[in-house]
């Protein structure tokens, strides 16, 4: 399991120093405008968001040895809108995919879906099959 940059071991789903040295490199640099060292590393920002994504938590319930929520959430936000997210996970497939021998390029993909019936308490006129 890894350990946060206090020492503490945590979630299991903190990156390992090897996952780091492939994520690190992908995030943008700091901003040259913005402050010479950034309050909280960005591995303990990825960590965070990680904890969130793995677990469905909300940010505002992070457990207190990460960094604020609303800190971690302003990344998130932040890596999102300007595509980093997107870069980030398009990268990291690409590799896991050509470490396969396969195409980087996803080529097909799969949505399952189900219909339920409503119940029979459920007046006719909010029934129906919705096809989308």
């Amino acid at each position: 399991m890894a350990t946060s940059p206090r020492g503490a071991r945590r979630s299991d789903t903190d990156v390992t120093d090897e996952q780091w040295a492939v994520i690190e490199p992908l995030l943008p640099p700091p901003s040259k405008d913005g402050p010479k060292e950034e309050k909280h590393p960005r591995r303990e920002i990825v960590n965070a968001i990680l904890y969130v994504v793995r677990t469905g938590c909300a940010c505002r319930h992070l457990p207190t040895d990460f960094p604020p929520w609303g800190t971690v959430f302003w990344w998130f936000q932040k890596w999102s809108r300007n595509g980093v997210v997107r870069q980030l996970h398009d990268r990291l497939r690409d590799a896991v995919r050509d470490g396969e021998g396969r195409d980087p390029p996803a080529s097909a993909g799969i949505v399952d879906a189900q219909s339920v019936k409503g119940a029979d308490t459920v007046g006719n006129s909010s029934r129906g099959y919705d096809a989308a």
